[in-house]
């Protein structure tokens, strides 16, 4: 392994560190349970992962659930904002992910097409 790849390695977990460490502000709870990833579950949870790493945004994290009960609205997710009451998203595809990252988690409108529950 060369010099430069363990620095590279060595930037990404720092960066990790400091996700996990850095004050919450938001938190993102991806529904995965067996309805969930049959319908894509997996892959609205990586565009969450890769946009809010895109835009360094420290103060959310994402996390992942079980059934809420919702098999017609799936992919299902949660956002948990401060201060604020939690908005539940339905049929969330990775497009949608990403608009509910750039609309919602950076300027605090929700995407109202995809919201299912206030």
């Amino acid at each position: 392994m060369k010099l430069e790849e363990l620095r590279k390695i060595r930037e990404k977990a720092a960066k990790e560190l400091t996700l996990r460490g850095g004050q919450v502000r938001v938190k993102v709870v991806v529904g995965m349970g067996t309805s969930g990833i049959a319908a894509g579950a997996r892959d609205v949870l990586a565009a969450f992962l890769d946009e809010i790493g895109k835009r360094e945004l420290t103060d959310v994290i994402v996390t992942q659930s079980g059934e809420r009960g919702l098999a017609s609205a799936e992919p299902v997710v949660e956002v948990h904002e401060e201060g604020k009451p939690t908005v539940v998203y339905g049929n969330v595809t990775p497009e949608v992910a990403r608009r509910i990252v750039a609309e919602h988690l950076v300027n605090g409108n929700p995407v109202a097409d995809y919201v299912i529950e206030v």
